[in-house]
């Protein structure tokens, strides 16, 4: 059940973050303004999700394994961001 919440949260970044803002405390006691939560909602909701998650479970920001899961959701949302570049393109 996890594994399956974890590929919906990645594959509907945005709608999960609604749900989370709407039926959890998920993001309150991370974030003090809507600022921050709004920016990475447009720009990279799979790395405010992560980041979020991190800081909740209060795991040391700067070990490696949090460093990792946040490169990998940088990652993610730039695949997000630019994939389509390719497609508009036609070049393979």
């Amino acid at each position: 059940m996890a594994c399956l919440l974890a590929v919906l949260v990645v594959a509907f970044p945005r709608i999960a973050i609604i749900l989370l803002y709407l039926f959890t405390n998920f993001f309150t006691h991370v974030y003090h303004s809507l600022l921050i939560p709004v920016l990475g909602f447009l720009f990279l909701p799979i790395t405010l999700i992560a980041y979020t998650y991190l800081v909740n479970t209060h795991a040391a920001l700067g070990s490696v394994t949090s460093l990792v899961v946040l490169f990998i959701a940088i990652i993610l949302d730039l695949g997000l961001l630019g994939g389509s570049t390719r497609g508009r393109t036609g070049v393979w």
